[in-house]
């Protein structure tokens, strides 16, 4: 969905400047960002915000990079980090392709995906950000045994991400077609999106892919070798 043009961005950014990274190669070192070698957790297309803001309150001996594309978007989302003070979360406005330029390889502990845009025609399925090229990417920066937390209220987009998951040689653990009526719940934080929907009787799915070991064969790999 376009986001309409807002009026005063820029001087809304420059308000919270402190929060964005402006030149995101400083991110080959997070302990220089933030201060600390605690763990690093980073979520793509943050949107509004409060998901991860909400995170970083939660756990402040993490550190949080929220990837948002949007300047429109990511404006609100800085906003709230200001509003609360947050030491541990700062904002990329970027593209989730740029996370091997500027991420060290196998760095994350965690990455999220909540609610991304389904691209529902089969000829856009490259670029939903569960494609085996973006799970690729993921990999470059996601350290051996770090975990994918994704969630989505689009079942085909659900059915396609967990194929795609395991083509990639993810495994998976912890999935649910119903969020929150699960043992999950307690535990969750709502995206904007979220609330909205769960809120209108929309079923949430959700599950953690746990990144392959070093030199792990993924059934990918091993088909087009046996072809």
């Amino acid at each position: 969905m376009r986001v309409r043009k807002k009026k005063h961005t820029p001087e809304r950014m420059a308000r919270c400047q402190a929060y964005l990274l402006d030149d995101p190669s400083v991110l080959e070192d997070p302990a220089a960002v933030f201060g600390n070698d605690n763990p690093v957790h980073a979520e793509i297309g943050c949107g509004k915000g409060l998901f991860v803001c909400r995170m970083a309150q939660r756990y402040p001996d993490i550190n949080f990079i929220a990837f948002e594309k949007v300047p429109d978007v990511i404006v609100m989302a800085m906003e709230k980090a200001f509003a609360n003070q947050l030491s541990n979360v700062r904002f990329v406005c970027a593209d989730a392709l740029l996370l091997p330029q500027v991420i060290r390889p196998h760095t994350l502990d965690r990455l999220y995906l909540n609610f991304s845009d389904p691209w529902k025609k089969s000829r856009q399925k490259k670029r939903r950000l569960t494609y085996r090229t973006f799970l690729e990417i993921y990999k470059q920066v996601l350290k051996y045994g770090a975990e994918i937390w994704f969630k989505t209220d689009n079942t085909p987009l659900y059915e396609f991400s967990l194929e795609e998951f395991r083509l990639c040689g993810f495994e998976l653990k912890n999935l649910t077609d119903d969020l929150h009526n699960s043992p999950f719940a307690a535990e969750n934080i709502m995206t904007e999106y979220e609330k909205a929907w769960s809120e209108k009787g929309f079923a949430i799915h959700r599950c953690e892919a746990v990144c392959p070991l070093e030199d792990a064969p993924t059934p990918m790999e091993e088909k087009i070798e046996n072809d």
